[in-house]
């Protein structure tokens, strides 16, 4: 198989690929295991505030991105935007942040993956499912970007199936038409939505609601991924609007309507991270099965993520590539559209962070993972600076709005108003001790990294300079 560097990504995706993409790199372990936590700390009322909020940064964030992505569909997105629109700089660091938050995804998803099939296969090592799930995912992104969206549909769309059916399950038991059990499996009265404003369901404090902002703010992150696959999607300019619209009402539907369900049915005592609240609550309406099923469903959601996070990181190391500030064999395509030196080096870093969440779980694996969770805010910030950036040039250059195929709507305010809150989440970090270890390690990162790129940029020059000299002729 030869690779070639003027290949060039196949334009395959479709509507419903993109949409299935951003949802499944969205819809994961943060709603399936840790909304329960989220209802703990904040309170039902909380709990669902944080959500609307979270949902609605999310929604101008993609507001902008959708005017980026339509104008410059490109697979290195908004790296290839913030190089473009704020600096090259900025699009390396970008590229950078986004790349490091997918790779350390992989190791830890594949080691909860793993440790969820230990339920029906106990006496089997886990890097044993580790290794097999790795090789899964490797291979359904080394082979075309068609067959990648395909199993990335299928896999999401469980998932799907699994939240609209706890939710309109959920809202029968609200209503009374399906029965509650206690733990002693005894029916009980259903408590309706009252739950939601009885005692206990306003947080203790707003800061409690401020804490819980940043983690589901976090939880949102994935949907930027249509801008990713805008570079291999048919008609870009039709599909991407459509697609981010369908995403981020589904988004707000299933998270919101989830949240609900649970603060509604399971008492705020019984919420947090010792299971899955889709387990307690299923369990209390008494399903059979429903540790089983929802355990099939988290690896699925796992593998769904680990999936979505190898072909971004990818993307992102290919961009860095074609920017020039990466070996050039990393921005190769081989005949099927596959940045495959990208796609095995982001591989291997993700096997490196499984390793490292097992050997060094303190100190490594904590620092990548905090740098994850800071980077996706920074890179939401990126794109909103971009567009905002892209919007004063076209005008400035003599473009028309009236040209632009997709616009995003309230400008300069939406993408001033998700900037503005992208980066209080940043600050916001520094008040919550079990969160600000993300700014230890993230700041000097980012400033690692333009270091790095300045004094590349500046060897650059400079050989540039003196080869110039060099085949100058003297001066008489």
């Amino acid at each position: 198989m030869t690779e070639q560097s003027n290949a060039h990504f196949q334009r395959s995706m479709q509507t419903r690929h993109l949409v299935m993409l951003s949802l499944g790199g969205v819809i994961g372990t943060g709603l399936f295991l840790s909304s329960g936590y989220t209802v703990q700390q904040a309170g039902p009322i909380g709990a669902v505030l944080a959500y609307l909020v979270g949902g609605i940064v999310a929604w101008l964030v993609m507001m902008c991105l959708g005017e980026l992505a339509v104008h410059m569909p490109d697979s290195g997105a908004f790296s290839a935007h913030a190089s473009r629109y704020i600096g090259p700089g900025t699009g390396y660091v970008v590229a950078w942040l986004y790349w490091l938050t997918w790779t350390v995804a992989l190791g830890s998803e594949f080691t909860a993956a793993a440790v969820f099939m230990g339920r029906w296969f106990p006496d089997i090592p886990g890097w044993y499912w580790s290794a097999l799930f790795a090789a899964i995912v490797f291979a359904v992104n080394a082979l075309t970007s068609r067959f990648f969206a395909e199993s990335e549909f299928w896999l999401s769309l469980i998932k799907v199936i699994a939240v609209v059916v706890f939710v309109l399950v959920g809202a029968a038991a609200i209503i009374g038409w399906v029965p509650l059990h206690n733990v002693q499996g005894a029916e009980v009265a259903s408590p309706g939505l009252s739950a939601l404003w009885g005692e206990g369901a306003m947080p203790p404090s707003l800061l409690a609601i401020g804490t819980t902002l940043l983690a589901v703010m976090f939880a949102f992150s994935g949907t930027e991924l249509i801008g990713i696959a805008a570079g291999e999607t048919v008609d870009p300019a039709r599909n991407v609007p459509k697609a981010i619209r369908a995403t981020l009402w589904r988004l707000m539907l299933f998270f919101v309507g989830t949240i609900v369900v649970i603060a509604a049915l399971l008492p705020q005592d019984q919420a947090g991270l010792s299971e899955s609240p889709f387990v307690a609550v299923f369990q209390r309406l008494g399903v059979p099965g429903a540790a089983d099923l929802m355990n099939f469903v988290i690896i699925t959601a796992l593998l769904s993520a680990a999936n979505s996070g190898l072909y971004a990181s990818a993307r992102m190391l290919w961009t860095l590539a074609d920017q020039g500030t990466l070996p050039k064999s990393l921005g190769r395509l081989n005949k099927r559209g596959i940045p495959m030196n990208a796609l095995l080096l982001s591989m291997i870093g993700g096997l490196g962070a499984l390793f490292s969440s097992v050997y060094a779980a303190e100190t490594v694996y904590l620092a990548l993972v905090s740098i994850s969770g800071l980077a996706v805010v920074v890179v939401w910030m990126a794109i909103a600076l971009s567009q905002f950036n892209f919007r004063r040039q076209y005008l400035r250059q003599g473009g028309r709005l009236e040209d632009l195929v997709y616009r995003t709507p309230g400008y300069p305010w939406v993408p001033l108003l998700a900037f503005a809150s992208c980066l209080a989440a940043c600050i916001g970090i520094a008040f919550d001790p079990q969160q600000r270890v993300a700014l230890y390690f993230g700041v000097p990162f980012i400033g690692l990294c333009y270091l790095v790129h300045f004094v590349r940029h500046r060897q650059a020059d400079a050989h540039a300079s003196s080869s110039l000299a060099a085949y100058q002729e003297p001066i008489e």
